[in-house]
């Protein structure tokens, strides 16, 4: 039961804090939608998902009024399409991608997420077509979400699909280069992703997920840094238990809005994903966090230790008020949804290399980075093999959300709206990896993957 002081308190962050349910994500499965036609296979698919997710967003706007609680997105996560359109016959996925953008549009959720494969030992020859497709399926949607695992710490890293990953952002730039190569932002590429992640790009509903889900996103970077306010000066063992029992008062506000979102839509409840996911707005951001232990700007020597110290405190706190926490949950450190982090990165203190050793302690990883246009596509692959082998060594889930802008270079601004910010075009390593990439294969897995 959530208590009187709960609501009163939880009243009290969502007024001064900008606590808010960042999504509720409805997980469909489509394998039953399985055809050799195409276009029976998109027909049935549109039916499913305006079928199944036809009251979510009535819901969630009820569920808003009814509690005062912000549920900024409600959105739709659907089952890999190279796996669900393995049986069509065609050399192009591009009409699933406008039919999941038609259905989307059609119950009024701003994103679907699920036009993913996953590659990290080898492709089939539907996961050939769909990561083929993603650069004109990116270009003519607005609501599509791309996602390509390349890695995880059971099976290695797929590098013939980490330097096709390369090319692939390089095309889907080029492609919608006349909105600052937006494509490229609703396309990540993962080591260890999660079935159950309810948050956009990488959001897919996976094979061993039930037939239909309800995943909440909780999300309260300004409720942390208000809490740390008043321990300012404290020690850090002080400053985790702040952050923990933070974390359980945000997780609970989750787990109310999702058993109510999962009985008033009769869809069982999944997981909630407590990630401190920040937005472009001031009070709403994880460098501010770092600013209030004590760090001058994100990215000054610390910064690294305070996001372990972030992730691991919300996380703790976070299984204590939930039995499915699930997702990512932890800290984002997206560049471009975050204004402290903006603003760190324009005057320097916060470079590519400095994210990339953060990476190894937060959720995700690279995260709406916006790079110069002319970078090759053997550099991005470099920075997405980087990345992987942190997640496949370090047994956690890493991603990549790069977008080199075409026609601007370090020092101009990429703007791509909404939640998804702005963010400066961020200086990259000028020296060549073509050689290394160039040699294919697989990268084997770690030692420790071993454990049966």
């Amino acid at each position: 039961m959530i208590s009187k002081f709960e609501i009163i308190e939880t009243n009290k962050m969502i007024q001064e804090s900008k606590l808010d349910v960042r999504t509720i994500t409805m997980g469909i499965n489509l394998m039953d939608c399985a055809d050799s036609d195409i276009d029976k296979f998109n027909e049935k698919v549109y039916n499913k998902i305006t079928t199944c997710a036809k009251d979510l967003v009535k819901v969630g706007n009820e569920l808003e009024k009814q509690f005062g609680i912000p549920i900024v997105n409600k959105r739709i996560s659907v089952t890999p399409i190279a796996i669900a359109a393995a049986g069509c016959k065609t050399d192009s996925y591009v009409s699933v991608a406008q039919t999941l953008d038609r259905a989307a549009k059609d119950v009024g959720v701003n994103f679907i997420g699920g036009f993913s494969a996953l590659v990290q030992k080898g492709c089939t020859r539907s996961d050939e077509i769909l990561i083929n497709s993603i650069p004109e399926a990116l270009k003519v949607t607005e609501r599509v979400c791309s996602s390509v695992n390349v890695g995880t710490t059971r099976n290695g890293i797929n590098m013939d699909a980490v330097k096709r990953m390369g090319e692939i952002i390089k095309e889907a730039a080029e492609l919608t280069k006349e909105n600052d190569s937006l494509g490229c932002a609703k396309l990540v590429v993962f080591c260890n992703a999660v079935e159950d992640n309810p948050f956009m790009a990488g959001a897919f509903h996976g094979v061993g997920e039930k037939d239909c889900v309800i995943n909440v996103g909780v999300s309260g970077p300004g409720v942390v840094k208000r809490a740390l306010e008043e321990s300012k000066g404290k020690d850090f063992e002080t400053v985790c238990e702040t952050i923990k029992r933070t974390a359980f008062k945000i997780t609970r506000v989750g787990q109310l809005v999702a058993q109510e979102a999962s009985k008033r839509l009769g869809v069982p409840f999944g997981i909630i994903d407590l990630s401190l996911a920040p937005t472009p707005e001031v009070g709403d951001s994880i460098a501010e966090i770092f600013e209030q232990l004590g760090l001058e700007k994100a990215g000054a020597p610390g910064t690294t230790a305070a996001l372990a110290l972030l992730n691991d405190n919300v996380k703790k706190g976070g299984v204590m008020a939930s039995s499915y926490v699930g997702g990512l949950s932890g800290a984002f450190i997206p560049v471009s949804e975050d204004h402290g982090m903006i603003e760190a990165a324009e005057i320097g203190a916060l470079t590519l290399e400095k994210l990339e050793a953060m990476t190894c302690v937060c959720s995700v990883g690279l995260d709406m980075i916006a790079i110069p246009g002319d970078t090759p596509a053997e550099t991005i692959s470099g920075i997405i093999a980087d990345e992987s082998a942190i997640g496949m060594i370090n047994s956690k889930t890493t991603a990549v959300r790069i977008i080199p802008v075409i026609g601007k270079g370090v020092g101009e601004t990429a703007h791509f709206g909404g939640l998804l910010g702005y963010a400066p075009i961020m200086p990259v390593n000028k020296y060549s990896c073509k050689d290394f990439i160039d040699r294919g294969g697989r990268i084997p897995a770690p030692i420790h993957s071993f454990k049966n």
